[in-house]
């Protein structure tokens, strides 16, 4: 009901229209569902074969019943605590903006959302694991590919990703710039109509999908890094971002939502057509990126 509501909203021209689902599950799901749509009819069913398969995980309480659930599970293992506390870092990293983009510092040890793109890539790949770890890849897979087209996984200005800028959207007060990008702008951005995986892609040529699906993970982690400093940033102020620090939360007006919503959108239709062409390496060609350090 409330996923029909932000839309209907969104139809209607309503501002700011609160997130249902926010990105952590809405943006994660429609990202996934690109993904489920434009791979061979050989990866989608051994997609679905290892998502049945998902009690080898042994967490009843995150169950896979959908490509949406597998996209959201490692956010929702998260409450399992130490658990899975060593996949926390896996999420993001924090690429200063204001610098020259290096991930060598952010991805030491493989503790950033681009290195475990890949180590889960070749997980997937492996059919000699037992079928549990497959099945974790997978969903990892499916979720980390997602972070980094949320351009707040991908730069920030040594802010926590944006957590400690605070702002405004709108009318709704007290949030901060990470929130908006995950949550309120996703929202609105993913059910604008034409809005879903299949409204999203619409509004793209044939040559323009094949285009937009190449490029490797500092490609695309570079390509994030400059839209949050490029657009995200700027979005709240008036000058350079690297001029200094916000002193007073701004407020994002509808004007600069109007002018976020396509980038954002194209961000999550990147981040579907990238994630089913590592799909279908990994399943069907066994391929995957090589090991490297960053």
């Amino acid at each position: 009901m409330m996923r029909w509501l932000a839309g209907l909203l969104a139809a209607l021209g309503l501002a700011f229209a609160a997130p249902a689902t926010a990105y952590w599950e809405y943006g994660h799901g429609v990202v996934a569902r690109i993904a489920l749509d434009n791979v061979r009819p050989e990866t989608r069913a051994e997609i679905r074969r290892l998502m049945a398969q998902d009690e080898l995980l042994q967490t009843p309480t995150c169950r896979i019943a959908s490509i949406e659930d597998a996209a959201y599970w490692p956010d929702c293992i998260k409450r399992l605590g130490d658990r899975y506390a060593y996949a926390f870092s896996w999420h993001y990293q924090n690429v200063n903006i204001c610098e020259p983009f290096d991930l060598s510092g952010p991805c030491k040890d493989g503790n950033c959302v681009a290195a475990q793109i890949e180590r889960n890539a070749r997980l997937l790949a492996d059919r000699e694991l037992p079928t549990r770890a497959r099945v974790e890849a997978l969903a990892f897979l499916l979720h980390f590919v997602g972070d980094l087209h949320q351009p707040m996984h991908a730069g920030d200005k040594g802010d926590l990703g944006g957590n400690r800028v605070d702002a405004h959207y709108g009318h709704i007060k007290g949030t901060n710039l990470h929130a908006i990008w995950d949550g309120y702008l996703a929202e609105r951005a993913i059910s604008t109509p034409p809005g879903g995986a299949e409204g999203l892609l619409s509004g793209y040529h044939a040559e323009e999908i094949a285009a937009m699906a190449g490029g490797n993970v500092v490609d695309w982690s570079r390509e994030m890094w400059a839209v949050a400093r490029d657009h995200a940033y700027p979005s709240l102020l008036d000058r350079d971002p690297c001029a200094g620090d916000v002193e007073e939360a701004a407020t994002l007006s509808e004007e600069d939502v109007d002018r976020l919503i396509p980038v954002a959108r194209e961000s999550v239709v990147k981040g579907g057509l990238r994630l089913a062409r590592l799909l279908d390496e990994a399943i069907v060609e066994g391929k995957a990126p090589p090991f490297r350090r960053f």
